[in-house]
């Protein structure tokens, strides 16, 4: 049973359920108090910035805005989900014939990226790049609008995209990456709307799963519905019975647009979530880190399709990781 169809059982996916709660969008000077908030939390994080670590962090977190800032209008081109005609493996690496040879339905299994807000698919570069060398022949990714203003509405689109990339793979499920705004796009389609039943594995990376106080710089819905304590993050406290969906979320104690930090950490008694810390990384350098694109590709590698690890020492996908 899906999560969505156990919490609103007669409805349909199309038409998901919402169960009314009372509003608690905060006012403007409630606005500036949780901002203030924020920027008090990020003003702890000052003496990190003195160390050997946190220096490098900030030096490799600047770096990737100004390479980000070249790339962007390369993102804003709409990639084409096509097929995959490929029935041997001439002209491929070795772990993409390792990929093939010892797991066939992983290798196929389309992998989606979500990218964040006012963001395109250029933020998944090395991410994508590591994906596909390591032999997933499925990497696809989409992009919003820019001015997308409503987590809702914007899940209902990726419920479309996603019921387009099944029809074109033939893949009955896929797995979602999604990166800030992203992740929780996803989640709520999951959650709410029965994405569960096409949705594998949810990997978020710097994602606000319990709102961000710098939301309240933003004076619009969508900044409304990231605060820590909106309507939509008591929707999506709501209980979640028998989901099937696999989650890991990737959070960093560095991360300068999540506050506070610990809010990118997925704690939901009704999912089964895996939390891994990653330390002195920004939020834009997150999907392009090296580690969290090893990790993940070695993850949805090793994969069955009831979310079991396939060999004995891979890490099972629940639970916290303390490193």
């Amino acid at each position: 049973m899906s999560c969505w169809s156990a919490v609103g059982a007669g409805s349909s996916p199309a038409s998901p359920l919402r169960v009314p709660l009372p509003r608690r969008d905060d006012h403007l000077p409630q606005g500036l108090a949780g901002a203030g908030a924020g920027l008090g939390e990020l003003a702890r994080d000052l003496p990190r910035l003195f160390t050997v670590r946190g220096l490098y962090g900030a030096v490799t977190e600047a770096a990737w805005w100004s390479a980000h800032l070249v790339t962007y209008p390369w993102g804003l081109l709409r990639e084409e989900h096509e097929p995959s005609d490929r029935y041997h493996l001439r002209g491929l690496a070795p772990a993409q014939r390792g990929m093939l040879h010892h797991n066939l339905e992983a290798a196929g299994t389309p992998i989606l990226l979500v990218h964040g807000i006012v963001d395109n698919h250029a933020i998944f570069t090395v991410l994508k790049r590591r994906l596909r060398r390591k032999g997933f022949g499925a990497v696809v990714t989409i992009n919003y609008s820019p001015v997308t203003n409503d987590i809702r509405q914007a899940a209902e689109v990726l419920a479309a995209e996603v019921e387009a990339i099944v029809a074109i793979t033939g893949y009955e499920r896929l797995h979602v990456v999604g990166h800030s705004l992203g992740g929780l796009i996803a989640r709520y389609y999951v959650q709410r709307l029965g994405g569960d039943e096409r949705v594998h594995t949810l990997v978020t990376l710097g994602t606000p799963h319990a709102g961000s106080l710098h939301a309240h710089l933003l004076p619009v819905r969508i900044g409304r519905q990231l605060r820590p304590a909106s309507d939509l993050m008591g929707e999506l406290d709501l209980p979640a019975p028998g989901c099937l969906t696999r989650f890991v979320a990737y959070w960093s104690d560095f991360d300068q647009i999540i506050v506070p930090h610990v809010n990118a950490r997925l704690d939901h008694p009704d999912l089964g979530a895996r939390n891994v810390p990653i330390h002195d990384v920004g939020h834009l350098a997150i999907p392009r880190q090296g580690r969290v694109a090893h990790e993940i590709a070695g993850l949805l590698g090793q994969l069955d399709h009831e979310g079991r690890t396939l060999t004995a020492g891979v890490t099972p996908l629940h639970g916290d990781t303390t490193t």
